[in-house]
């Protein structure tokens, strides 16, 4: 592996192209200190856990503003957004098929909408910070950028911190698309990647600051050996579950057809298929945590209206109770049921069997034992159901695992997240993609891949 190393930066392409990556994280990861000087957030209370778990996914830290406090997940939003509209707008659907030059307009597209969200969000979040601590947020604001009478934030400075926040996220999808263009890997990815890993080291200090260094049978609240040990055991376990499933495939055998041009007969060849075991990534795990905390605090928030001993306010927090409580039975079990739905929407999103078939067909390409047409698209989309629910059963251990871990041991979520959840999930999956990316300017250089020797290029194959 080390001689794979010296040999990556031998390569002179190659070099520039890890060290500009590197150096692009780098200047992503110093706006993350850069604070703005009109407020600091707040980290007391409700509103701190729920800024650090939406921050998991953001790639960013939501606890305090900074320069780069949205994070990417404006982009990611958008992004979103305009693939399901391709799917149902006529208009965009078009200029998917349209190939480079359509999906450069819906890049373009996408860079408004992104634009958009930001202004909104970065709003919304000014706002809810101003509003966690007293009236009109006197406690998170400068004094130096009061009201004249001193009772909020100028509203000068409002839209400064709003301008600051958008340009922000603006400048990360411009790195994001720079280290697409001159880098090695997938640009937003990579930032995600490095806003988790940023985190890591945080919550191992937190562990081992906490820990006692003896037999704790395993009590809520209590760090002693066995909570290692179980962390540890977690972290390995997902670690190579994950890499099964991102490498795990249905290889479904196609054969050409065989074609006579002069005296030679071509084609006949038999080739294989790919269908991906988890074809949604991560996206499913993102939208079912997303969805579930906004009823818990939402409900929270209502009942906060009212009076303690209200009826109506009592009811709304009965409610709430288990939303917020990861370790009740009731939040895993719609967690699970949330994942599997959209892991099946995502697919349905992402995943159009016709269109393979007809790409099939057009081709001279068929799936021994169906017609080419609806019986290979009717089996392209049975195949993808039965494997798309082995995805979504790992997704769901993976991400109810930190919640138990959570729940059940008193670990903060900043450890029980990131060693053996989503996380965890994101940071290996983004690893492999990079280095199957060095791996192909390897290969293309007469070089042995990174992964070679460990079995790299093969997949498991259900």
């Amino acid at each position: 592996m080390l001689e794979k190393l010296r040999i990556i930066f031998t390569i002179p392409e190659l070099r520039y192209k890890v060290f500009l990556t590197l150096g692009l994280l780098a200047i992503y990861r110093i706006g993350f200190h850069i604070p703005l000087p009109m407020v600091s957030a707040s980290e007391s209370g409700g509103a701190s856990d729920f800024l650090e778990r939406v921050s998991l996914f953001a790639a960013s830290d939501l606890r305090q503003l900074t320069i780069f406090g949205l994070g990417i997940m404006p982009y990611i939003s958008a992004s979103i957004i305009l693939q399901l509209l391709s799917t149902t707008v006529p208009a965009l659907a078009e200029l998917k098929k349209e190939g480079q030059a359509g999906q450069k307009k819906i890049n373009e597209y996408t860079r408004y909408l992104t634009v958009g969200i930001c202004v909104v969000q970065s709003w919304l979040y000014l706002s809810f910070v101003l509003t966690t601590t007293g009236t009109g947020g006197e406690g998170n604001i400068n004094a130096l950028f009061l009201n004249a009478d001193g009772t909020g934030l100028a509203f000068g400075w409002q839209l400064t911190a709003v301008m600051v926040m958008t340009c922000g996220s603006v400048f990360l999808m411009w790195l994001g698309e720079q280290i697409d263009e001159h880098g090695i890997g997938n640009g937003i990815s990579l930032l995600i990647m490095a806003g988790i890993l940023a985190q890591m080291p945080k919550a191992l200090f937190e562990l081992f600051g906490s820990m006692e260094p003896k037999l704790t049978g395993l009590q809520a609240g209590n760090f002693g050996i066995e909570t290692l040990i179980l962390l540890c055991v977690l972290f390995v376990s997902v670690v190579v579950g994950v890499v099964f499933i991102t490498l795990g495939q249905r290889k479904i055998p196609t054969q050409s057809a065989k074609f006579t041009r002069g005296r030679r007969v071509y084609g006949g060849t038999r080739q294989f298929l790919p269908l991906r075991i988890n074809q949604a990534g991560v996206m499913p795990i993102i939208f079912a945590s997303s969805l579930l905390m906004i009823p818990g605090y939402g409900l929270d928030f209502i009942a906060q209206a009212f009076d303690n001993d209200n009826s109506f306010a009592k009811l709304l927090r009965t409610m709430s109770g288990p939303l917020l409580d990861q370790a009740s039975f009731v939040f895993n079990l719609m967690y699970v049921v949330l994942i599997f739905f959209f892991c099946y929407f995502w697919t349905a999103i992402t995943f159009n069997p016709k269109e393979i078939s007809d790409n099939l067909r057009d081709s001279g390409t068929f799936i021994p034992g169906y017609r080419p047409g609806k019986r290979t698209t009717d089996y392209l989309e049975k195949v993808m159901l039965r494997i798309t629910y082995v995805g979504a059963g790992f997704l769901s251990i993976v991400a109810i695992v930190p919640t138990i871990v959570y729940g059940s041991l008193g670990v903060p979520y900043s450890i029980a997240g990131f060693y053996g959840g989503t996380g965890l999930l994101i940071a290996v999956s983004v690893a492999f993609d990079l280095v199957q990316k060095i791996d192909a300017h390897l290969v293309m250089r007469n070089y042995r891949g990174m992964l070679e020797d460990a079995g790299g290029g093969v997949s498991p194959v259900v």
